[in-house]
């Protein structure tokens, strides 16, 4: 703590901050300044809104999903400002407590605009007290006359009141006399008056500069009135407490109307920039201070009293002024109606900003915007976020046996505040395996367990750790990573919730023959009781990490799914955690549906595919492009089944406003400052295109849980389970049969192929016609229809280079029929939109690629090798794919270089 801020303290002078930021509140930055400059409260205007808003990112969030649902600029500045105020008087409330009520207070302002209408004033002041329900708020009301019976009645009536715009010491007169008769009159009521609480905020240094720009810029009274303005109005506050009406008031628990300096940052920058504040400290005073000049006072401040010194120079400084015709009363009067003019045009500036985001944020929902806004308004009047949190499975599913599903996969709703009770734990173990010098960690994973540590990796490139996901059973990526890992420099972390899953067993047998059955390179992650779990006790792993049962894979993320690979990575799990629990805050079941930030983009998700535009493209910033693997798996298993979906397009390379069909719902996850002129050219074209700005990588967290809430609401919407997954079981069990018939007969039962060309050989649930593979792949996608999809689904090693070709047969795909394109690596993509390929809508067409392995693995332990197990998992998605009539198309190639020769063909 500065000691000169902490010297004024203890000379009965409040220091108060005169600002207030959302990024302060959020960040621990507010917190900060209570404890080391002794900040004990905060004031708040107009003109300090307006710079938060208009100057800052910090708002977006809650605009737009409050412009999404229909409400005003007004409206919204409101809901904006009293979570602030709020949120702050809860960060003040141990000093309100700790001072007895003294300090610790919050200051709210009316609309300037009823700054002269008292009854106007009087209502505004009780429902602002009423909404921020804090017992530590102020709400200030200007000292117009028209004020200062409102400012009685609102005292009165048991409401806090900081007076503001106090310039002259008679109006500063009628502001205590306004005081005192409250207190009179609630005695006179009955009503105690201990816990009533007001400031009178004096306005100082404007009182200079308008004073000065009348001087002589020689006169040595420029610099001077404001500091004997305010020393006078100290006497008069003095005098006004003290007495036998005061006494009275004090015996029955009275509190002093403590005057606030006000406008103490100094306007002149020939003056020293401390001078209103080292001028007027004063028992039983409050100063407010921009953060400018509390830097200023905390480093070069003075902290001696001296608002009672030289009282009678301050009466001649005056004089003098009115010697030369300078009339003091006549500079407070224009410097109020200044004052009430100046707050009025930075409120109506205010508002224009957001309306201008707010007219932005509509513009975003193209088409969709009167429905979005009837659908937020319908979750709203049938408490669907108030029941999200009850855990009512029946805004999901009607079925019995669902809904016990359903009551024991919510559990992610907590998830951001349940999870810290672990940082102790993980990072205390990451801190163990780093002085065990491991550096490389090898993540064993599918689906859920696995794409939310791909995510914190890619994203956070932690320098001094490295950890990657291993999702495949192809023999080339397993080999691939062998080499990247070896494994006496790696500790392998098996993750699997199930404790039981296929493609996990696989690569453990293998890497555990590799690492000598060495169970001090092993972790595992996965719920309590599991194979996986008894396998990891008996195995003498390294740890345990039991995952919470009542949440599902694909809301794991911030479980210790996610967060045991981050903490091994070295990542901040506190500040992750926070900025989660913002998002759990604004989703919170107390917020009205239209602020909620997961409950809007979830209706307008669901909305959009209820009108047709199902598929939902993620696009991105390359920095942050590996958010929309995560984003995949949770849309489409989540939202895939009943012949209903959403269907998410991810890495599909951005194209011209004609590459796309009005199937189409973009998103745009923005880390840098300026959208690509082709998503500005989408959104001009009229294409429903939402931005959602993310900023530190930790801040990702905040995102995932907005998305979680929003695909579960847009559920709701649609009329799915969102957390079951019946087809991703249908596949499970089609491939166990595939196995178990092929270690009977050691032969896969493949069906007979349609054709074979040139060493290619095509599988089709469809006829083929063609004399050559380019002309029986244009024939079958020449067979699709408007608003269907491609989804290209490869069995090869998930790398670059693949990546790169295959990417390329997606956009010339794209470029021919104009449907949405996905492209999934297996057996990976089973484990994310496999569940929508087969429950989804039938408007789904499957170009599946495998190719035979110029290098193989055998399991250990399984008489089958990893090429086989790949090809089987193939077979096993065909199957269930043609078995719910799908249009698929699968083509087995001899060799990788046939891959880059299939791109080429469809140029």
């Amino acid at each position: 703590m500065s000691s000169i801020t902490r010297k004024i303290t203890e000379s009965g002078q409040s220091l108060w901050l005169d600002n207030i930021q959302r990024s302060a509140l959020d960040s621990g930055e507010l917190k900060r300044l209570i404890e080391e400059n002794n900040i004990r409260g905060i004031t708040s205007n107009p003109t300090i809104f307006n710079h938060a808003i208009a100057k800052s990112k910090d708002y977006d969030t809650a605009l737009t999903s409050l412009a999404w649902a229909g409400w005003d600029a007004e409206k919204i500045f409101w809901e904006l400002a009293v979570e602030d105020i709020r949120d702050a008087c809860d960060a003040f409330m141990p000093v309100y407590e700790q001072s007895n009520g003294e300090d610790g207070y919050v200051s709210l302002e009316e609309s300037p605009s009823i700054a002269r209408d008292t009854q106007a004033s009087i209502i505004q002041a009780q429902q602002l007290w009423a909404r921020v329900a804090r017992p530590n708020l102020f709400i200030k009301i200007p000292a117009t006359a028209e004020a200062i019976p409102a400012i009685r009645r609102s005292l009165a009536s048991g409401v806090n009141v900081n007076i503001t715009l106090i310039f002259s010491l008679e109006r500063y007169e009628e502001v205590m006399e306004a005081y005192l008769s409250a207190l009179e009159d609630r005695l006179a009521a009955g009503q105690s008056i201990d816990h009533i609480a007001s400031v009178a905020s004096f306005f100082v240094s404007r009182v200079d500069t308008k004073i000065d720009g009348w001087l002589d810029g020689s006169s040595p009274l420029r610099g001077k009135a404001a500091i004997a303005n305010a020393k006078l109005a100290y006497e008069a506050f003095l005098r006004t407490f003290t007495g036998e009406r005061w006494e009275k008031l004090k015996a029955n628990g009275a509190r002093l109307q403590r005057p606030l300096w006000a406008s103490t940052s100094t306007k002149n920058p020939a003056y020293l920039d401390t001078m209103y504040v080292d001028e007027l400290i004063g028992k039983h005073t409050v100063n407010t201070l921009p953060p400018q000049t509390l830097k200023a006072v905390s480093d070069h401040g003075k902290s001696t009293i001296a608002i009672t010194q030289a009282v009678d120079q301050a009466r001649l400084i005056l004089d003098n002024l009115a010697a030369q015709g300078i009339s003091i009363d006549k500079a407070t009067h224009e410097l109020e109606e200044e004052g009430v003019q100046s707050f009025l045009e930075s409120f109506n500036t205010l508002i224009e900003t957001i309306e201008q985001r707010r007219s932005e944020a509509i513009k975003s929902l193209g088409p969709l915007t009167s429905k979005v806004v009837d659908e937020i308004t319908r979750l709203e009047s049938n408490k669907v976020p108030k029941r999200i949190w009850e855990h009512d499975p029946s805004l999901w599913s009607k079925d019995d046996t669902a809904a016990r599903e359903i009551r024991n996969r919510l559990g992610w709703l907590e998830l951001p505040t349940k999870s810290r009770d672990m940082i102790h734990e993980i990072t205390k173990f990451a801190r163990e395996m780093h002085e065990a010098e491991f550096r490389k960690f090898l993540l064993f994973g599918m689906g859920g367990s696995s794409l939310a540590p791909e995510v914190f990796s890619e994203l956070f490139k932690p320098a001094d750790y490295e950890l990657a996901i291993l999702d495949s059973t192809d023999p080339v990526q397993i080999l691939q990573a062998e080499k990247r890992f070896p494994p006496d420099q790696t500790l392998f972390i098996l993750s699997s919730k199930s404790g039981n899953t296929l493609e996990v067993n696989a690569l453990y047998d293998h890497f555990w023959e590799l690492s000598h059955a060495d169970g001090s390179r092993f972790i595992a992650i996965t719920d309590p009781g599991t194979p996986l779990d008894s396998l990891a006790k008996a195995r003498k792993f390294r740890k345990i990490f039991h995952a919470d049962q009542t949440v599902g894979g694909r809301y794991s993320a911030l479980s210790t799914f996610g967060l045991v690979p981050a903490g091994l990575m070295g990542l901040d799990l506190e500040e992750i955690l926070n900025q989660a629990v913002i998002m759990q805050n604004q989703c919170s079941p107390i917020k009205p549906a239209g602020r909620n930030p997961g409950a809007a983009l979830g209706a307008v998700l669901g909305v959009a595919a209820r009108e047709g535009r199902d598929k939902l493209t993620i696009l991105s910033d390359e920095s942050i492009k590996c958010i929309g693997s995560w984003l995949e798996q949770l849309i489409a298993e989540s939202s895939g089944k009943d012949g209903k979906g959403i269907l998410p397009v991810d890495l599909e390379p951005l194209g011209d406003r004609t590459d796309y069909d009005e199937d189409r719902l973009f998103v745009y996850l923005k880390h840098l400052n300026q959208l690509p002129p082709e998503v500005v050219k989408l959104q001009e074209a009229g294409f429903p295109c939402l931005v959602f700005p993310v900023g530190a990588p930790a801040s990702i967290a905040a995102e995932m849980y907005r998305w979680e809430y929003a695909i579960a609401t847009a559920c709701h919407i649609l009329k799915v389970n969102a957390f079951d997954q019946p087809n991703v079981e249908d596949h499970k069990s089609r491939t166990k049969v595939i196995l178990e018939n092929y270690l009977k007969t050691g032969h896969l039962d493949l069906p007979t192929p349609n054709s074979e060309i040139d060493g290619v050989k095509i599988y089709s649930s469809v006829e083929t016609t063609g004399m050559n593979l380019k002309e029986c792949i244009k024939g079958f996608l020449e067979a699709t229809k408007p608003h269907d999809f491609i989804a290209i689904n490869a069995f090869v090693p998930r790398d670059g280079a693949n990546l790169e070709v295959l990417t390329r047969l997606r956009l010339n795909i794209r470029t021919g029929t104009k449907c949405a394109t996905t492209l999934g690596f297996g057996p990976r993509y089973l484990h994310s939109t496999g569940q929508l390929h087969k429950g989804g809508a039938n408007n789904g067409n499957f170009l599946m690629i495998t190719v035979d392995p110029d290098k193989d693995i055998q399991i250990p332990t399984q008489e089958l090798t990893f090429g086989e197990l790949e090809l089987a998992q193939a077979l096993g998605d065909y199957q269930a794919l043609t078995a719910r009539q799908r249009r698929v198309m699968w083509i087995n190639l001899a060799t990788m270089k046939d891959l880059r020769l299939l791109s080429e063909a469809l140029r």
